[in-house]
C-alpha cells in the first residue's frame, strides 16, 4: 500500500508566468463567469429548479486552489457557492446547467441542484459549515486506506461561525490527517460584514491546533495556483492539515438578486476584479475568440437541457 506522501497523478506542472497556466486559467474562469451569468438570468425567468448563489469575483480562488489537485485521486468537498469549484474540477458545463434546470441530463440527473452536486470526486453542500466534519472523516478514511489521496474542504468566512469547524480543525491536527482548509473570506456572511460577525483575526483561527496557514490575497489566480501546490504538496507529504486563506470578494449577490451592499462598494472591487485583470494581459484576438466559444456553449447546453426530459423523481 501507498504511504500517505505518494500520488498516483502529479497536478499539472506549469511554470511560474507561463502563458499556457494563464490562458488556462483565463478560459475557466472566463467558463464560469458566462456560466453564471446566464444562470442568474434563468433564474429571473423562473427557468431554474430551486435557489442558485455564484461566485462571480471568487472564480481565482477555484481555478488557482483545484488545479493545483490531482484531480483523479484528491476529493474536493464544496459548499452552497460551489459552482466554480465543480466546473474548475471537471468542466462539466452541460451537466451543470441540465441539473439547475431540473432535467434528467444534469450531472445529479436533476434532482440535486445548485447546492447538492456530485461526480467522481466532488461533493457538495449547502449545510453551512456541514461540510466539514464530512470532509475530515474522508481524509481519516484515506489516511487509513493509504491512498496518498488528499482532501479538500471549502467555507467561506460566514462558515467559520461555526462550532463545528473547531472540532474539525482539532481533530485533523490530532489525527494527523491529508486535509486542506480553504477559508474563501469575501468579507459577508450573506449580507453581515465580517466586523459585526467575528472578533479578532480569522487568519489566525486554526493557530491554537498548530495547523499551518497561509493568507494570500486571491486577486490572481496565477498566484492563487502556486500558493496552492506549495500548500498541497506539504499536507500531502507531511500527511498533515493545512489551512489556505484567500481573501476574496463576491461581486454578485449573495443569492440571486438579494443585494444590501453600496453600489459604490461593489464598482470599487470591481476594478479588481481578477478576471479583468488577467484578461488585459493576455493577446485580444485569441482572449475574444475564446470567449466568444465560451458563450456559444453556454447557449448550447442552455438550448439542449430546455429540450431534455425534466428529472424523474
Amino acid at each position: 500500500m501507498r504511504a500517505c506522501n505518494e500520488m498516483t497523478e502529479a497536478p499539472s506542472s506549469w511554470t511560474t508566468g507561463s502563458e499556457k497556466l494563464a490562458r488556462t486559467l483565463f478560459s475557466q474562469m472566463a467558463t464560469i463567469r458566462r456560466v453564471e451569468e446566464r444562470l442568474l438570468q434563468l433564474f429571473s425567468e423562473g427557468l431554474l429548479n430551486g435557489t442558485v448563489h455564484t461566485c462571480i469575483g471568487q472564480e481565482a480562488c477555484a481555478v488557482g486552489v483545484v488545479n493545483a489537485l490531482a484531480k483523479s485521486q484528491d476529493i474536493i468537498v464544496s459548499n452552497h457557492r460551489g459552482h466554480g469549484h465543480f466546473l474548475a474540477y471537471c468542466d462539466d458545463v452541460e451537466g451543470l446547467i441540465g441539473e439547475l434546470m431540473g432535467r434528467s441530463t444534469g450531472v445529479c440527473g436533476g434532482r440535486g441542484g445548485s447546492q447538492h452536486l456530485h461526480k467522481n470526486n466532488f461533493y457538495s453542500n449547502g449545510i453551512l459549515g456541514g461540510t466539514v466534519p464530512v470532509a475530515t472523516g474522508m481524509a481519516f478514511a484515506e489516511k487509513q486506506k493509504h491512498t496518498g489521496s488528499i482532501v479538500t474542504i471549502f467555507v467561506g468566512d460566514g462558515a467559520m461561525a461555526e462550532g463545528v469547524i473547531y472540532e474539525s480543525l482539532n481533530i485533523a491536527a490530532l489525527w494527523e490527517l491529508p486535509i486542506l482548509f480553504v477559508v474563501e473570506h469575501n468579507g459577508y456572511a450573506q449580507s453581515t460584514p465580517t466586523h459585526l460577525e467575528h472578533a479578532g483575526r480569522l487568519e489566525a483561527r486554526a493557530e491554537p491546533f498548530a495547523i499551518p496557514i497561509r493568507v494570500l490575497e486571491a486577486s490572481d489566480p496565477c498566484s492563487v495556483y502556486h500558493a496552492a501546490c506549495e500548500v498541497v504538496g506539504g499536507v500531502r507529504r507531511e500527511c498533515r492539515p493545512s489551512l489556505l486563506f484567500l481573501k476574496t470578494y463576491r461581486l454578485g449577490p449573495h443569492s440571486k438578486g438579494d443585494e444590501t451592499r453600496h453600489p459604490s462598494e461593489v464598482e470599487e472591487h470591481r476594478q479588481r476584479d481578477p478576471l479583468a485583470l488577467l484578461r488585459e494581459k493576455l493577446d485580444p484576438a485569441w482572449r475574444e475568440g475564446v470567449e466568444a466559444q465560451i458563450t456559444e456553449r453556454v447557449e448550447r447546453a442552455i438550448a439542449a437541457a430546455q429540450q431534455a426530459p425534466w428529472a424523474e423523481l
